[in-house]
Formats: structure tokens, sequence, C-alpha cells
């Protein structure tokens, strides 16, 4: 089995709706996206033989996630007041609405599918919040 991994970050606000604790107020991350992608074979033919996948092809999508999220406040579908929304909106912020909670476990299982769907062989992705804590998502083969 043939595996690589590539990483991109991204600074964000969040807050967790309904928790008890610190994380129910608006702070910020350094996030960092690692992915690790995989197969049993290498590609025969063309520019990319003997390679599982270009390197530059997975860099290039993992740097598109993390820049789509760069530096915004992303919140939970319904977690805001429309009023909250629209002031904050009118103030220039730049918000990112999501039909989950922005947890790492949430951000790895949510990053892993938009690898997926853009064909690569993503076997797993790591979100880590801080540069000790992560959560990894891996779907069952």
């Amino acid at each position: 089995m043939y595996k690589l991994k590539t990483s991109a970050s991204f600074d964000s606000a969040h807050f967790l709706s309904g928790y008890q604790g610190k994380c129910a107020n608006i702070h910020g991350h350094h996030w960092m996206i690692e992915a690790e992608f995989s197969g049993n074979s290498l590609q025969s033919e063309g520019t990319h033989r003997d390679m599982l996948v270009d390197f530059g092809d997975i860099k290039s999508e993992l740097r598109s996630i993390a820049k789509s999220l760069d530096h915004s406040l992303i919140y939970e579908k319904n977690s805001l007041r429309p009023t909250t929304v629209q002031a904050l909106s009118e103030e220039n912020f730049r918000l990112i609405e999501v039909p989950f909670r922005p947890t790492a476990e949430n951000f790895a299982k949510h990053f892993y599918g938009l690898l997926r769907d853009k064909g690569l062989p993503v076997c797993s992705v790591a979100v880590y919040e801080t540069p000790k804590n992560c959560a990894v998502y891996e779907e069952d083969i």
C-alpha cells in the first residue's frame, strides 16, 4: 500500500452552540488539515507514471479548502439570530454557515467528503485545533 500525506492550514473563529464551557464563546484557532491518500498501485502511464497521485493535485485541493475558510467566522446553521447575522454582515465580517456543529470531528469528516468527491484516493483526514489536539476521520472499508 502506498500512502501520501499533505497539509494546509487556515485561521478562523467558531463557537459551539449549546456547549457548556469556554467553547460556547466565539474563539479562534489556527486550524491545520492533514490529509492522507492511499492506494495499492501506482499509475503506469503518462506524466504521472510511478505516482499514486500528483502531489500538486492533492496540495492544490487541500489548499483550496483551507483558503475557502480562512479568516472567517464559521457557525452552525440556526445557531445565530438572523439579526446577529445581518449585523455582522453589514460590518463586512466574513461569515460561513455550515450545516453541522463546527467541531474538529465534523470538519474532519466534511473535508474527507470534499476530497473524496473530487475523485482523490483519500483514506484519512486529521484536523488540528491546536498543535497537540486533533480529530481524525476515516471511513470503514
